[in-house]
C-alpha cells in the first residue's frame, strides 16, 4: 500500500503508522483500525493529540469532503478500539503457543531470543521487571543486536484483570512467529499513539485512561 498523508501534520507515513477514517452512514466519524471500510477516507498519523487537534479544528469534514461529525471523545474511542486489538491478538497469540507469561519463561524465552517483546504490568515489582532487562541486555550484547528486545508497560494489574481475566499477567513475552509479532505491532502503535508519536524498548506505562 501507498504512503497516505496524514491530515493534520500534512507529512506523509506508511499507512501502518496511520489510522484511517471514514464517514459512518449517520454522518459521523468512524476509525477503520482494518482499513477496510467503504467510502472515501482520510488519514491521522496514529497520535491521540493528533486525532483531538483534527477534531478541534474540523479537519475530517473538509478531508471527507462532506459534513460529518466527530464526537469529541473520538481519541478516546480510538485508544479502546486499539486496546481491544491489541488484547485479542494477545489472546490469539497465546492460542498459537506465541505469548506466554511468567517471569521465569519470559526471562527464558528473553535468554533463547524467542521472544520478540516483552510486557510488564505498570505497576509490577521493580525486582521482577529489572531482572528480565538485565536478560534483555544479556541477549543484546550476546547477539550484537542494534537494538534490545522491545518492552511494554501498557496497563495496570487491577486493568489487565479486566481486559483478560484469567489471561491477565504480571509478566509476558511475545514469541517469534506471525501472531506474537502481531502482538508486538500493535502494542508499539498503542504506545506511540497514547505517547504522541514516541514508542521502543523503554516500557513506558503510558496514558491509562481506557
Amino acid at each position: 500500500m501507498n504512503d497516505r498523508t496524514c491530515i493534520v501534520s500534512r507529512k506523509t507515513f506508511d499507512p501502518h503508522e496511520l489510522i484511517r477514517f471514514v464517514a459512518g452512514p449517520q454522518g459521523q466519524v468512524v476509525p477503520d483500525l482494518k482499513r477496510q471500510l467503504p467510502g472515501r477516507g482520510c488519514w491521522v498519523k496514529a497520535e491521540r493529540d493528533l486525532v483531538e487537534l483534527a477534531i478541534k479544528r474540523k479537519l475530517f469534514a473538509r478531508a471527507l469532503k462532506r459534513d460529518v461529525k466527530a464526537e469529541p471523545d473520538l481519541g478516546l474511542m480510538v485508544e479502546r478500539l486499539l486496546v481491544t486489538d491489541l488484547v485479542g491478538m494477545m489472546s490469539m497469540a497465546r492460542k498459537a503457543g506465541q505469548f506466554i507469561s511468567g517471569a521465569m519463561k519470559v526471562d527464558n524465552a528473553v535468554r533463547t531470543g524467542e521472544a520478540v517483546g516483552v510486557f510488564h504490568a505498570a505497576d509490577a515489582a521493580a525486582d521482577g521487571v529489572r531482572k528480565i532487562d538485565q536478560a534483555r541486555k544479556a541477549w543484546r550484547l550476546g547477539t550484537d543486536a542494534e537494538e534490545e528486545i522491545p518492552s511494554f508497560r501498557l496497563f495496570s494489574a487491577a486493568e489487565m484483570d479486566e481486559l483478560m481475566g484469567q489471561n491477565a499477567f504480571i509478566h509476558a513475552a511475545a514469541l517469534a512467529g506471525q501472531a506474537g509479532e502481531g502482538v508486538v505491532k500493535r502494542a508499539t502503535m498503542l504506545e506511540t499513539y497514547r505517547n504522541g508519536g514516541h514508542s521502543g524498548a523503554d516500557g513506558g506505562a503510558g496514558r491509562s485512561d481506557t
